[in-house]
């Protein structure tokens, strides 16, 4: 379930499941309200899963398994990946150091098998992991004037910066705790995080005190981050290698071992994964998984596509063939079986320039003549 779902059912919310959680899908008008975020500031419930780890070695414990630094000193965040030996990725994650604990959050279905996963390696350190999902609400707060919307009803503390870092303060009389954003949706973001038992009143809050914020749920969660150019876990992030998405933000290439730094150091000294994410815009909609031609070759495959009411047409991110080279005036289409082809136009991420860029925006290095991995 929803936390706040009394303040959703009130502002005329329809639902959806994620990974086993309930979400808000939209309330209704979601390209209307896709605008109004773009142009304001939005406020999503987010359906995480939650771990929490305590104990004295709960730092180098997290840090053994993942693809970033986990931050030693309180108050800051990284986003990183878990791999598989193989080098792919079997999750995204936030690892905040919130004192004496470290707050994870990951998508609604991985948490309780990682959570497992990192009890059954604890052995003598001392490490307590706890799967903590319903404990915790974490609203999202996007927009060009999502910073001043968090200013107007944020007491005890100012709006934090840089990136990933955060502050304790109160709304209303409920604690809070706030995290500067990476802006996956193109747009200036902080994350709210307070007890599910107050989860009603930091909605309400954030909806209607100080300056007024716009309800949206994933279906327009879904469209901005696809206009802002982010891979999201369920739709392009899992089981690839993450050199393939170009996540630089993911990885410390100086950090020590971790699970499949192997594979991902050895793609990144070739200069060449074996595949890179890129935008299309369509003349029309076509389906996630159809494939990409390009003058007549299979190069490719969609994996996200939504109609974009920024720029009023259909757009999608495919992962192509590294080497393939996209330009305006090569013939590329789109087929899903037997369907009509549809055209396409390669185009530079991200498809919209909202008031911040996504921190995953894809980042490669200059094609070699190195064997792709």
């Amino acid at each position: 379930m929803t936390v706040a779902t009394e303040i959703h059912d009130d502002h005329g919310a329809t639902f959806e499941e994620r990974g086993g959680r309930q979400v808000v899908r939209d309330y209704g008008r979601p390209d209307r309200t896709a605008l109004a975020v773009r142009k304001g500031a939005g406020v999503i419930e987010r359906g995480y899963g939650v771990i929490t780890v305590e104990g004295d070695d709960r730092i180098e414990f997290v840090d053994d398994t993942l693809s970033n630094q986990v931050p030693t000193v309180d108050g800051q965040g990284v986003y990183a990946l878990l791999l598989d030996p193989n080098g792919r990725i079997k999750t995204d994650i936030y690892v905040y150091n919130a004192d004496n604990r470290l707050l994870c959050l990951t998508p609604p279905d991985v948490a309780a098998d990682l959570a497992e996963q990192w009890a059954d390696r604890v052995f003598i350190k001392d490490v307590r992991v706890n799967v903590a999902s319903e404990e915790f609400a974490v609203f999202g707060v996007h927009g060009p004037q999502s910073t001043e919307k968090v200013a107007s009803v944020l007491n005890g503390a100012g709006a934090p910066e840089p990136s990933l870092t955060f502050v304790r303060g109160s709304m209303g009389d409920e604690g809070v705790t706030v995290i500067a954003g990476d802006n996956p949706l193109g747009e200036e973001s902080y994350q709210v995080v307070c007890s599910a038992d107050v989860a009603d009143r930091i909605l309400e809050t954030l909806l209607t005190y100080g300056l007024n914020g716009v309800p949206f749920g994933y279906q327009v969660w879904n469209t901005l981050a696809v206009e802002a150019g982010t891979p999201r876990f369920n739709t392009e992030l899992a089981d690839q290698i993450p050199n393939v998405l170009g996540i630089r933000n993911a990885l410390d290439f100086e950090k020590g071992c971790y699970i499949g730094q192997e594979i991902v150091s050895k793609v990144e000294n070739r200069g060449q994964p074996s595949k890179r994410l890129v935008g299309l815009r369509l003349n029309q909609m076509a389906e996630v998984d159809s494939t990409v031609t390009a003058d007549g070759d299979a190069v490719g495959t969609i994996t996200s596509v939504v109609e974009s009411p920024s720029i009023e047409t259909p757009i999608a991110l495919a992962l192509i063939n590294f080497k393939t080279t996209l330009t305006d005036e090569g013939d590329i289409t789109i087929t899903a079986n037997d369907s009509h082809p549809i055209e396409a136009t390669p185009t530079t991420l991200p498809f919209v320039e909202g008031s911040a860029t996504s921190a995953r925006i894809p980042t490669y290095p200059e094609p070699s003549a190195e064997t792709n991995m």
